[in-house]
């Protein structure tokens, strides 16, 4: 079995294809039991965000587990896997675990540094476990990873060099408005990221108003930034009250129209309008961007200008990342090791299992020979017997369990089960788990039928 990591996100597709695989909480369940109810894939992991969807899935063979997952994504966009493969990235084993580090540490996020993405992989991990698509592979693999993600932001300073997206969203509308202090905010969507949104806002100082589709979800998240709610229904009055609108609903269709924002914008008086739309699929119809007056920041313009900057994102300091990403390779080779010494426990095990075996077999063929033997005599034999079983083991028993973290180290279990004559399946892939490169993978072989 091996590890596999198959997705879309902003580092390869557009906005807009974004907005078409995006999945909603019943979509990533559904997805999820797709997945490990197809021939080639046993577990899975749904990682879906603002700009990234993700499966992370054990998988018994690579060509039929990327064509599987590259299947369920195209449904997902509506679009056939064709279509999809030019935007699709993959990562096979060592690869695939480097990439997971390196998106729960924030370094492939739009911004980098951000912490958001911690969250929701938690989430992700915790949404597989409820619905039992993780085991003995993914567990181990999706803990390190939370792990690392932590270890990344508490101890290389990556946090100078990233921000969320709602603080960069912020900045923008700041440039345009000026500063939010004592200034009227709307946040439409009481979800994890309306809530990161009015904390935001409220720690500048805006007055924050929280409209939601759910009344008692707004009504909380107003109580907790001191400020007040908005109906849906008065959407038009209550964006014609605020200098900013931040919208980050999970709603399918659009929230905020043109008509909408038009409307507002003809009792302000020419008071200019910063309007986030942080949802995906966006809450706000773009048009609203042509309106005089009327600021629009959103992931489209967020996706282009971390394009602009090279692909490191507003703000990111070289020597922090640089860190991140060294602190990302040696925990990637530590899992890899850890994993490995795992791989050959069995045939340690089976080994001395074996040995054991033979020292009973040979100390009850002791006693039928020796019927007399004296029982002072008989455990002495025992115990030196055993002794000497115990040190021609040692040594070799030892140095496997070094080797096994080293290139190749997986061989030596598969020469001492065949030295032994061990017949026992330790599960391991035949390459040991270390393919250290990303797998560029032919379209034809997504298709099915494809190669596999």
């Amino acid at each position: 079995m091996s590890l596999l990591a198959v997705g879309i996100s902003h580092r390869t597709a557009p906005v807009a294809l974004l907005e078409q695989v995006a999945m909603s909480a019943d979509d990533k369940v559904k997805a999820l039991h797709e997945l490990v109810g197809s021939d080639h894939v046993s577990e899975a992991l749904v990682l879906a965000t603002c700009n990234r969807v993700e499966v992370f899935a054990e998988v018994d063979r690579f060509h039929g587990g990327v064509s599987e997952v590259s299947r369920v994504l195209a449904r997902q966009a509506g679009a056939s896997v064709e279509e999809l493969s030019p935007y699709v990235t993959v990562h096979y084993e060592d690869q695939a675990v480097a990439h997971l580090f390196t998106v729960a540490a924030g370094l492939d996020s739009m911004v980098v540094g951000e912490t958001q993405v911690l969250g929701q992989l938690r989430a992700a991990y915790a949404l597989a476990q409820d619905e039992g698509t993780v085991g003995r592979a993914l567990h181990p693999v999706a803990q390190h990873a939370l792990r690392v993600g932590k270890r990344v932001h508490s101890e290389t300073g990556i946090d100078r060099a990233g921000a969320s997206l709602v603080t960069v969203s912020l900045d923008h509308a700041e440039q345009r408005v000026g500063p939010l202090a004592g200034r009227p905010a709307l946040v439409v969507g009481a979800g994890s990221m309306g809530a990161l949104a009015a904390t935001t806002l409220s720690r500048r100082g805006a007055l924050v108003t929280v409209a939601s589709r759910s009344p008692e979800s707004a009504a909380r998240l107003a109580a907790a930034v001191d400020g007040g709610t908005a109906e849906l229904a008065d959407l038009q009055q209550a964006v014609a009250d605020a200098d900013v609108v931040v919208t980050c609903t999970g709603a399918t269709g659009l929230v905020v129209g043109t008509d909408v924002v038009a409307g507002a914008m003809a009792g302000r008086a020419g008071r200019p309008l910063a309007v986030v739309d942080l949802a995906l699929p966006r809450d706000v119809d773009p048009g609203v961007a042509a309106l005089p007056g009327v600021h629009l920041v959103d992931l489209a313009l967020l996706q282009g200008e971390r394009s602009a900057a090279g692909g490191t994102g507003p703000a990111a300091a070289a020597a922090d990342v640089a860190a991140a990403h060294a602190l990302i390779e040696a925990e990637t080779a530590l899992l890899r090791a850890e994993q490995q010494a795992a791989a050959v426990a069995p045939t340690v095990s089976a080994l001395r299992s074996q040995a054991a075996e033979v020292v009973d077999a040979e100390l009850l063929r002791l006693s039928t020979r020796l019927p007399d033997l004296d029982a002072r005599a008989r455990s002495e034999i025992s115990r030196t017997v055993r002794r000497v079983v115990d040190k021609l083991l040692h040594e070799p028993t030892v140095r496997v369990k070094e080797l096994a973290g080293t290139p190749g180290g997986v061989d030596y279990a598969d020469a001492l089960r065949a030295l032994f004559g061990l017949g026992i399946d330790t599960d391991v892939p035949a390459d040991g788990g270390r393919l250290a490169e990303a797998v560029t993978v032919d379209p034809d072989d997504l298709r099915p039928g494809g190669a596999a």
